[in-house]
């Protein structure tokens, strides 16, 4: 073999052998998460089910702008929920107020903070500025993690004070179609799970079983939707101790809503707000009937201090109006349905980690059921009942059950089986726990500090908003899931955004437009979501960027530091104009706040808080012992905080910035490089993607680099490798040489035999 070709060789060996790739990472499960936490028994059908994503939250300072975080993307946009019905929300999305703290908490803070831009407004043909009065942060994993069917359980400190209405907290989940806010991404999707072809429906449901050609990816005569599953949300208040109106068994404020939003709804003979559904009939002494039974769901059980919830039984979405962000004409005007329940929280919720846990069985023949902790009774009969109490208590409590047949029989929806994201969120809207009316003279605005608006708050509402300490924290997050089919009803479990059955990734794609903020937040955006910065955000030392652990404090050459938008400020030097939102890395003097710990117990955190004791025993006495489900009850006193994994390898390092391959290193600054398996700003997340391929990789055509990451180079390949580059095209010389040589020796011998010949 030629010298040249051994060198070739030699070389793509080298390369093949040297190069190593960044590994995939093979779950969701954060590296937190103990093993006796891996694992857990379906309290519905006793099986065994194993976790398949989690998030502790232990590492503080986590931020999760977009491009920050491979799991979680916070909000950076106006919240605008205006509905046919009218009303908006009073608080702009900052990704800002999302973080991790050293307690151990993803804690989302709602402030007083002023934001306002300008925006083109197409029906009056003019530019209009719009304020916001309030800061608030929505944290959600839209497409990025989704799973379809399983066990979810959020241990959540709830925000504000318990006795003061004006804040709305959700734990929720929505199918990957439609992006939470986005509203020209939820048009006629949400909440929509119905899967038959039904003409009159056809228009109002935008991806319906009608359609013999759903574009885009998705699969002919599917019906589909962006169905929402709502794990709680808070209505906090005051309601004097007395329980509220058409409650069974009785239920005061505050309260949780344990929630199914569903379409298509009952069109005619719906409950009235403020009743129960009237199931009977009343006659009168000639035989006539006096009223109709109204239609609802039937098979509903409610266990605890639980009423199947008798003020809100869903939306009807008619016909936009001018100043909303979508359209709808007549035809496309349906009915939504939320079927739950109301469920007492106390004065404990706001100030220790409670979990909450639904276990959704997707698709036909599927279900829903809602779990909470409170203390189990057993009264002089043996019959087993549930209170609330102080909100101490540890024993499961089956609080809502929900059948697909129940669904089925009265409008032939399903539950859902879309592939789900999750969402955190605290919004602060004036049509959710704000006074229900207000006086002729009040002037209905929202500014906490124009004393003229003190009418259109709840009394002390403001006075904790300036506190600057109202925060929504959630302790862990984890989803199970099984892998026996046999074990449970409904349909299989999967993972992913994008699966063969359900796909939204291409959909997605072909219209982006509608997954993408509004002007002028939009004009820096390419695409719905920012690639994940590895590295690259401004650090001081090691600790800034995950504790560090590389041994070497020079950037590798291929490394090339990323680009990070500049701040903006207006004219007084704030930073309250929302185009500088997008811009969350350059934090590192918050970060230099080490772990500390996650919370040990209960104990340790009521340790810290004032202990209301004459408030708790107000709430404990007068609850009534309702009826509890059949379904079989698991005590659930096992402690679920995990602490910060002592031995956890360091994330990253914080190194000299090298600009570019050639750049001149500047010793003045630096900037954060990640370890394997880490990435983010701040190298503080873990590497998470999904392993397996969705619906629109596998229409792509394989080739022998597919699945392949980025090389991971290191000074020694580059010295090595151009060490065997120069060796190659030293031989290579030689070669030519060798060869010239030999061609002219050859022509010479050739010059002499026809001189001797010629002789």
């Amino acid at each position: 073999m030629k010298i040249s070709q051994c060198l070739l060789h030699l070389v793509a060996t080298f390369f093949h052998l040297q190069f190593q790739f960044q590994p995939a990472s093979s779950h969701w499960i954060d590296e937190d998460t103990p093993p006796h936490l891996r694992t857990t028994t379906s309290l519905v059908d006793g099986s065994i089910y194993h976790l398949v994503m989690s998030d502790e939250f232990n590492v503080p300072n986590r931020t999760f702008a977009d491009g920050h975080d491979p799991t979680w993307t916070a909000l950076d946009k106006s919240d605008d929920d205006y509905s046919a019905s009218g009303g908006g929300s009073l608080h702009f999305y900052n990704s800002s107020t999302v973080s991790t703290t050293p307690d151990g908490m993803l804690t989302i803070r709602s402030l007083i903070e002023k934001t306002s831009w300008n925006h083109y407004d197409n029906v009056d043909k003019e530019w209009k500025q719009t304020t916001k009065h309030f800061k608030s942060g929505m944290l959600q994993s839209w497409n990025k993690f989704c799973f379809t069917g399983g066990i979810v359980e959020v241990d959540v400190v709830l925000p504000g004070e318990p006795d003061i209405g004006g804040l709305w907290p959700a734990v929720w989940m929505l199918g990957n179609l439609g992006r939470a806010t986005y509203e020209a991404s939820t048009n006629n999707l949400w909440p929509w799970s119905y899967d038959r072809c039904d003409r009159e429906k056809q228009e109002a449901q935008a991806i319906s079983a009608c359609n013999s050609r759903n574009h885009f990816g998705l699969n002919p005569f599917q019906g589909r939707g962006a169905t929402e599953i709502d794990v709680i949300e808070l209505m906090g208040g005051d309601s004097g101790g007395k329980p509220l109106p058409a409650t069974d068994p009785p239920v005061s404020l505050p309260y949780v809503d344990m929630t199914l939003q569903v379409a298509p709804g009952v069109p005619d003979n719906r409950p009235q707000s403020g009743s129960q559904p009237v199931r009977s009939i009343d006659h009168t002494h000639s035989g006539y009937a006096t009223s109709l039974a109204q239609t609802w769901y039937d098979n509903l059980t409610v266990a605890g201090n639980t009423s199947l919830n008798p003020f809100f039984y869903g939306t009807y979405l008619g016909e936009t109006k001018k100043n909303e962000p979508v359209s709808r004409n007549k035809n496309q005007a349906f009915q939504a349905d939320a079927v739950g329940a109301l469920k007492q929280v106390v004065p404990q919720h706001f100030k220790t980690p409670h979990t909450f846990r639904v276990e959704w069985q997707a698709g036909r023949g599927g279900r829903l059921d809602w779990f909470t902790k409170s203390y189990k009774k057993v009264d002089e009969n043996g019959t087993v009942y549930h209170i609330e109490g102080d909100g101490k208590g540890q024993d499961w409590e089956h609080s809502l059950s929900i059948p697909d047949f129940a669904l089925d029989a009265v409008m032939g929806s399903k539950i859902p089986e879309e592939p789900t994201y999750l969402i955190f969120n605290v919004a602060i809207s004036s049509t959710w726990a704000f006074p229900y009316s207000l006086p002729d003279w009040c002037p209905k605005c929202y500014d906490c500090n124009d004393p003229k608006c003190t009418c259109s708050f709840n009394p002390g509402f403001c006075n904790m908003m300036k506190t600057g300490k109202v925060a929504m924290k959630i302790d862990s997050v984890r989803v199970y899931q099984s892998k026996d089919d046999s074990a449970h009803v409904g349909k299989p479990h999967t993972l992913g955004c994008d699966p063969v059955e359900f796909p939204t990734r291409e959909f997605i794609k072909g219209y982006e437009y509608r997954y993408m903020r509004n002007p002028p937040f939009v004009y820096e955006d390419r695409h719905p979501l920012r690639e994940v910065k590895n590295g690259g955000g401004d650090c001081v030392v090691d600790e800034d960027c995950g504790g560090g652990g590389i041994e070497s404090e020079d950037v590798d050459p291929e490394w090339v530091t990323p680009e990070v938008a500049p701040e903006v400020e207006d004219d007084d030097g704030n930073d309250e104009d929302v185009m500088d939102l997008d811009n969350g890395d350059d934090q590192s003097t918050s970060r230099r706040m080490r772990p500390i710990r996650k919370l040990e117990s209960d104990k340790n955190v009521t340790d810290t808080v004032p202990d209301d004791a004459a408030e708790e025993d107000d709430v404990l006495s007068g609850l009534h012992a309702p009826p509890i489900s059949t379904e079989p009850l698991e005590n659930g006193e096992e402690n679920t905080k995990v602490t910060s994994n002592p031995t956890r390898k360091p994330k990253g390092s914080c190194v000299v910035v090298t600009p570019g391959l050639f750049g001149v290193p500047s010793p003045e600054r630096k900037q954060c490089k990640c370890n394997k398996g880490y990435t983010g700003p701040h190298c503080l997340s873990v590497d998470k993607f999904d392993e397996e391929p969705g619906a629109l990789e596998l229409k792509k055509v394989t080739t022998i680099f597919k699945n392949r990451a980025n090389p991971y180079v290191t000074r020694f390949h580059i010295f090595f490798g151009g060490m065997l580059v120069g060796a190659f095209l030293v031989f290579w010389a030689l070669d030519i040489s060798v060869r010239g040589r030999n061609t002219r020796s050859i022509n010479n011998d050739g010059k002499e035999m026809v001189r001797l010949t010629q002789a």
